[in-house]
């Protein structure tokens, strides 16, 4: 207990030094998180409304859209805010609390994402059992599988990173508390912990990886056999967006985590990774999976319309 009433805060890293570009910086990231708020929250309320999205497709949809929202909430509002006051602190449990959210959310989205691979492969491979496989309870047992599996990670990985001595620098090279970047800070070079929780991660990204390409390597044999090419084209568009968003996702993420910790970073990569991980999915995720999608479009029309959803 000792090791964590070493220090009672962190100091976040800036986007600029000075005050102008920190203002510029704030108020392009206010705008990209309300672009990402309204979009997934948009999807959220459309797939809650609307019977007629009622599909195990959307259930996962409106499932990841919460993720999302949930994700770059966690992040960016405490980094604009600090930018705006010009005070780049963060409380010790705040940090805490900070580092577990992400991971919750970030592994949760993981475990989404590679159930939603399989909810394609049956839709694609196996049609006419469709209903009889993906019902209501499986797909909500689904969904909680991933919650549980979110909170497992979070909670290793903060406490294992947390149970070491923080008693030099304070300044966290990053906009968001997150693993790497509290190792390099800490007192102990002996992180036996961490390494036992990031092999537990790693063995999860990969069993998640050989999962989606069990699962998406009969889909695009069943896509190429499809005769027209109107219908591979309309197979494919609810496949390939799942798999760019899954390989942004995972790929970034795994270089942020797999790269060797080092007591002097490259901060501006280490930023640009991890908003690649942290923003970008959730600003993409309701264009290419949603807004696209000519069922989501009618529901947004009758609720433009201020029609009864019926």
């Amino acid at each position: 207990m000792t090791n964590l009433t070493m220090v009672t805060g962190f100091l976040l890293m800036g986007f600029s030094n000075t005050w102008e570009m920190q203002v510029f910086y704030a108020m392009l990231f206010l705008l990209i998180y309300l672009v990402a708020l309204m979009g997934n929250l948009l999807i959220f309320i459309l797939i809650s409304l609307d019977e007629h999205l009622q599909s195990p497709m959307y259930f996962f949809l409106k499932n990841l859209s919460f993720l999302d929202l949930c994700l770059i909430s966690t992040t960016l509002p405490k980094s604009i805010t600090n930018s705006l006051r010009h005070n780049h602190s963060i409380s010790f449990m705040g940090c805490v609390l900070q580092l577990f959210l992400v991971l919750l959310f970030a592994g949760s989205e993981l475990l989404l994402l590679t159930m939603m691979s399989y909810d394609r492969y049956v839709a694609i491979c196996q049609p006419l059992h469709y209903e009889s496989i993906m019902t209501k309870g499986t797909c909500m047992k689904m969904a909680i599988v991933s919650w549980i599996s979110g909170s497992l990670i979070g909670s290793m990985y903060s406490t294992s990173t947390f149970t070491l001595p923080f008693c030099s620098s304070k300044d966290i090279h990053q906009f968001f508390c997150d693993v790497p970047s509290l190792l390099r800070i800490s007192c102990s070079d002996m992180h036996i912990g961490v390494y036992i929780t990031l092999a537990i991660g790693v063995v999860i990204g990969i069993l998640c990886f050989i999962f989606i390409a069990i699962s998406y390597g009969p889909i695009f044999s069943t896509v190429l056999k499809i005769p027209t090419t109107e219908g591979q084209t309309k197979a494919f568009s609810t496949c390939l967006p799942h798999l760019i968003v899954l390989m942004i996702f995972v790929t970034t993420a795994i270089t942020v985590y797999l790269k060797p910790t080092q007591k002097q970073s490259d901060s501006i990569l280490d930023l640009l990774l991890s908003i690649l991980y942290t923003v970008v999915p959730p600003i993409l995720n309701p264009l290419i999976y949603s807004l696209r999608n000519k069922d989501i479009k009618n529901s947004l029309r009758k609720l433009i319309a201020w029609k009864h959803f019926s």
